[in-house]
């Protein structure tokens, strides 16, 4: 299916693995944890991006609490990002896909809560993640995807009506997991296209389903769907614009982008991403990834994302666990499983320069 078919379908209408903490990702979240000033030297740009329009900044994150920092931000704000809540219900109407949801329907039906490590569960975390950014004010809450384990019109319904009635400001974007009936006939964009139509639209509240963005205080929040793993030309051209616009822009994902030592599941646009190298494709029955690699058009974003002057930073999800990476000195943070009750917060305060 060509690009602008797929998005012209889905207005009309991943590797997932939880993984034991490496001796360097136990390093790396100690770090992370214990850190309580601003990088200063892994985000400041150069003084030639500055000419071409780039924003000084420094950030400073502490577990799952993110501070950026700069004089280009009018007044303080705050934003809180969920990915990966995998919630499961269902009902009547969701018994003739059974054969497609089996295996995720039970995938995360307990889970352990990423601070105490009690019991609790999808929906609990949803829900009190919910009551917190209600409590808390935030300016936006950034759901980057898999909110769903599929399109089960019970849980979209559910988590509809909870985010209505907290009254919270959201953005939305897709994860692999929220449009796909694993074994269902059909290419990932065609299904994508189609469980878009039929169950997720609310969810983009009139908006474009593969990109969409929020301005608060005079900074973008930018969400664009990599949920197959592979970017479009009119998603390149979107983020294009917003690049120009020269606010400062966070980049809202579902796959994480490639960092050089991370795995090929790990992120979009790692240039070994290929049918070789996919080992999950039987196990979630979908279509293995293509023989050829990713599109010029996928490697190209990746090249521009972490080459953007006024990008302050990506964050996504996928993985279920914690990590930043700085790529070409620009962090990327991945926030942990929400199905935990886990989230990150991002604060952006106004700094004298």
């Amino acid at each position: 299916m060509k690009a602008d078919k797929r998005a012209e379908q889905i207005m009309e209408n991943g590797v997932k693995r939880r993984t034991s903490v490496s001796r360097r990702d136990f390093i790396l979240r100690t770090a992370v944890a214990g850190a309580t000033l601003p990088f200063s030297g892994c985000v400041h740009p150069s003084p030639t991006d500055l000419k071409k329009g780039g924003i000084p900044r420094s950030f400073a994150i502490d577990g799952n609490r993110v501070r950026f920092f700069s004089p280009a931000f009018r007044t303080p704000l705050k934003i809180m990002v969920i990915g990966d809540t995998h919630l499961f219900m269902d009902d009547v109407r969701g018994e003739p896909f059974k054969p497609y949801s089996g295996r995720m329907a039970k995938a995360y039906n307990v889970t352990k809560h990423f601070r105490t490590g009690a019991p609790t569960n999808p929906q609990e975390s949803f829900d009190k993640t919910l009551a917190l950014a209600k409590e808390s004010r935030v300016d936006l809450l950034a759901m980057v995807g898999d909110i769903f384990s599929f399109p089960s019109e019970a849980a979209i319904e559910w988590a509809l009506a909870k985010l209505n009635a907290s009254g919270v400001p959201y953005l939305y974007i897709a994860g692999n997991h929220d449009w796909h009936y694993e074994g269902m006939t059909g290419s990932e964009t065609t299904l994508q296209a189609e469980w878009t139509g039929k169950r997720l639209q609310p969810l983009y509240q009139g908006g474009h389903p593969l990109m969409g963005v929020r301005e608060i205080n005079g900074v973008r929040f930018v969400a664009i769907d990599d949920s197959t793993y592979e970017i479009l030309p009119e998603q390149v051209a979107f983020f294009r614009d917003q690049v120009a616009s020269g606010l400062p822009l966070i980049l809202l994902m579902h796959v994480p982008l490639y960092a050089p030592g991370r795995s090929v599941g790990f992120g979009c646009g790692h240039p070994a991403w290929n049918a070789e190298s996919d080992k999950n494709w039987k196990i979630e029955r979908r279509p293995q990834w293509p023989q050829k690699g990713h599109t010029a058009t996928t490697l190209a974003f990746h090249r521009e994302v972490f080459s953007a002057p006024n990008l302050l930073g990506v964050i996504a999800g996928h993985i279920h666990q914690p990590s930043l990476d700085c790529v070409q000195g620009l962090p990327q943070f991945v926030v942990e499983s929400n199905a935990t009750g886990a989230y990150l917060t991002a604060e952006f305060m106004p700094q004298s320069s």
